[in-house]
């Protein structure tokens, strides 16, 4: 062997042993092979997400398209229809014939004339949900009218393009625009300027020439401008519809946001429809920008100006929408309605997965940097950590450590202290079964309660630490320790509750059993008393819900569920109707018609029926229409949800919200929602809370822990029959 070979040898054995000591060095290897592999594999992943955005937005916008020109269809359909009937023809005639006559000189024929028009249209019109019609002759007058003030008006401005294409024998749906007359709008009051649209179709006479023009109104909020909304996708992106000025004639799904922005006016019937000019802002001003040009000035988007001149095309890459936010967007030119249809999707969520990719790959590279670093440390003092691990061995303490510090409540099942775990110190709520009472069935109920609440993790539940057998044969359970106010105490302490608070407090409980519905878990006794608002680490109006002793499993079989099969489990002034009647057949929309119920307590401080006993109780809940919250107090409630309360305490399950989440969504429609701020609640917990607690706790007030324990003592009465438990209360 030479001597540069042994050299070479020397070399590569000492290189190797480096490597093999310094540990350190294998991160920042891997570090550089991760950036060349990242960089190849991001390029294929980009490429592959890009084409897979393309496919799916272009198949989202055929579908949405092909979806609008097929409404357009059956409207046209319709109005041809009507158009070519023959009496509806042959009144037209009559009515062109007499048109010559003056408005203020017409006969008393001619005006049973429109009478018998706006008749023969009348049942097609409310078929296809039209709302108005208009007569209008080749001169452009309007011969007759749904709208008396329009009949007579001749070449209104604003109806002369869609007019003189159908004079020319076509038929088509308009663009929505401004109405000329006054019309409700979404809001209920009457203005002019309300979004509408017309289906318009020639009536020809028997030469087959236009003689005149059928138009039908049409409300774009009802059809319209739902099927464009239903191509929204995730929570950033919308399809929506313009017109040749650029102007937005559906609504933004970002009404909300583009009213803080600026963009539309600060009221509550502010649309983006007809409102909103699709401009590229230059910047994006939903991250506080603000463009130096009005919005007049401004460049239409790169989607809408490609759109007006009749293209159809799709931008991945990434353009600026009309609020100035980064989004990937198809768009397509409809000629024949004179309309543009967009999908556009915020380039954020779009490209999440290849985001989420890049940070991994970031978090990576930090990792392996400070592995590097904690790698060269560790090399310094691993002997001495290696030495001092060897005597640092800690024996662990067993759980069910608890001490006990005082006393909150006792039942006839068992009694409740507040407490702490030896080890952790943290302030606990225990619950012991009393040995002497105890037997198989409250052991089996005991242990249930326990099993079914521990494998609810939502936040607005109550959390079960620990459960267990004390060497003494007493059964306990370990809960979190809430220091709040149940709902019947707030109210009877209180009084009814503000609309947006209650909002806060419906919403959380919806929360927590929707959690407890997807498990196949219905609740049966969800009631005031069963939900307790608290202070939650430093966080005000944090609602739980207790007590799962007598929840049931929707497919549930089991020997307990056979031997109370036809008695009754729950509250009777929160049951819902089928609980009274089927209780074997409750499902989660029994708990979503106890919500309502919750909801109206907390609005009029009352129960939904007041009654001298439990058996006319159960019948009124039955048979018995609960009066609108509204009237039961005298209070002002939004609509929106005094009719989502309503709908919960429907008698039919299938009239009701399916889902807590239904309903939940259904409440965070109100407009109240989020007018009960933070603040208003710290304000309200240091002006009614702070310091008054009383030295002996009310036990369903204070804890938890006591109310569960108080509603399982009165289960064995609200479990009887009616009849015996009514004699039973009245003993």
């Amino acid at each position: 062997m030479t001597w540069a070979s042994r050299s070479i040898s020397m070399t590569a054995t000492r290189t190797g042993m480096f490597l093999r000591k310094q540990l350190w060095i294998w991160p920042i290897v891997a570090v550089v092979m991760l950036s060349m592999i990242g960089y190849f594999v991001r390029g294929a992943i980009e490429s592959t997400i890009k084409a897979n955005v393309s496919s799916g937005l272009q198949t989202l916008l055929n579908l949405e398209t092909g979806m609008l020109e097929k409404w357009f269809e059956v409207q046209e359909s319709a109005a041809e229809a009507l158009a070519n009937d023959a009496s509806v023809r042959k009144t037209v005639y009559a009515l062109l014939d007499s048109e010559s006559v003056e408005a203020s000189n017409q006969s008393e024929s001619e005006l049973d004339l429109h009478k018998i028009l706006a008749r023969e249209l009348a049942p097609s019109m409310s078929a296809h949900d039209f709302v108005g019609y208009m007569l209008v002759d080749k001169s452009m007058s309007v011969v007759s009218s749904s709208h008396t003030a329009l009949t007579g008006e001749r070449q209104v401005t604003e109806y002369a393009e869609f007019l003189e294409r159908a004079l020319h024998g076509e038929s088509f749906v308009s663009p929505p625009f401004p109405s000329v007359v006054m019309m409700k709008g979404v809001d209920g009051r009457p203005w002019i300027g309300v979004p509408t649209m017309y289906a318009c179709a020639p009536i020809r006479d028997a030469s087959f020439q236009v003689v005149a023009v059928l138009a039908l109104q049409i409300r774009p909020e009802r059809e319209f401008t739902p099927i464009l909304q239903l191509g929204q996708v995730g929570a950033a992106g919308e399809t929506y519809a313009f017109n040749k000025e650029g102007i937005m004639i559906s609504n933004s799904r970002f009404d909300e946001e583009l009213i803080l922005l600026g963009l539309l006016p600060d009221r509550t019937d502010s649309q983006s429809i007809l409102q909103m000019s699709i401009r590229d802002p230059g910047v994006d001003m939903t991250q506080g920008h603000r463009p130096n040009l009005r919005r007049s000035e401004m460049p239409l988007t790169i989607m809408a100006a490609d759109a007006i001149a009749g293209n159809a095309g799709m931008n991945v890459e990434g353009y600026r929408d009309y609020r100035g936010v980064s989004v990937i967007g198809a768009w397509r030119w409809l000629p024949k309605y004179e309309i543009g249809v967009a999908i556009e999707v915020e380039t954020a969520q779009a490209f999440r997965p290849l985001m989420i990719l890049q940070r991994t790959f970031l978090i990576i590279y930090g990792l392996l940097i400070l592995s590097a670093i904690a790698i060269f440390v560790f090399t310094l003092v691993v002997a001495r950590l290696q030495r001092q691990s060897r005597e640092a061995v800690i024996e662990a303490q067993q759980l069910g450590q608890y001490t006990l510090d005082e006393k909150l409540g006792e039942g006839a099942m068992g009694v409740v202290y507040r407490g702490h775990h030896s080890m952790l110190r943290r302030p606990t709520a225990i619950k012991l079964l009393h040995t002497n009472k105890v037997n198989d069935a409250s052991i089996a109920r005991f242990e249930r309660e326990v099993q079914i609440t521990c494998q609810l993790n939502h936040a607005n539940t109550i959390a079960i630490y620990d459960y267990g057998r004390t060497p003494e044969g007493v059964f306990y359970y370990a809960m979190e320790y809430l220091d709040g106010i149940d709902l019947q105490n707030l109210v009877g302490k209180y009084g009814p509750q503000s609309e947006a608070r209650v909002i806060q407090i419906l919403l959380q409980m919806c929360g927590s059993l929707f959690e407890a519905h997807s498990q196949g878990l219905v609740h049966r006794d969800i009631k005031p008393a069963n939900i307790m608002l608290n202070r939650r680490g430093c966080e005000p109006d944090v609602v739980k819900v207790l007590d799962f002793g007598l929840v049931k499993a929707v497919d549930q079989t089991d020997g307990e569920n056979k031997a109370q099969q036809g008695s009754m489990s729950g509250t009777p002034l929160y049951m819902s109707p089928e609980s009274i009647q089927a209780p074997m057949t409750v499902d989660a929309r029994s708990d979503i018609y106890a919500v309502g119920a919750v909801g109206y307590f907390l609005l009029t401080g009352r129960s939904v029926f007041e009654a001298n006993g439990i058996v006319e109780l159960c019948q009124k809940h039955i048979d018995e229409s609960p009066v609108a919250p509204s009237k039961r107090a005298n209070i002002q409630v939004s609509g929106q949800l005094e009719d989502a309360i309503m709908s919960c305490l429907e008698k039919s399950r299938a009239k009701r919200p399916q889902t807590a989440r239904d309903l939940s969504v259904l409440i965070s429609k109100c407009e109240t929602t989020s007018r009960w701020t933070i603040e208003d609640a710290d304000r309200w917990w240091g002006r009614h809370e702070r310091g008054s607690q009383t030295s002996t706790p009310n036990p369903s007030a204070v804890n938890p822990a006591v109310a569960m324990e108080v509603t399982m003592d009165q289960t064995m009465d609200q479990t009887m029959d009616p009849e015996t438990a009514e004699k039973k209360t009245a003993e």
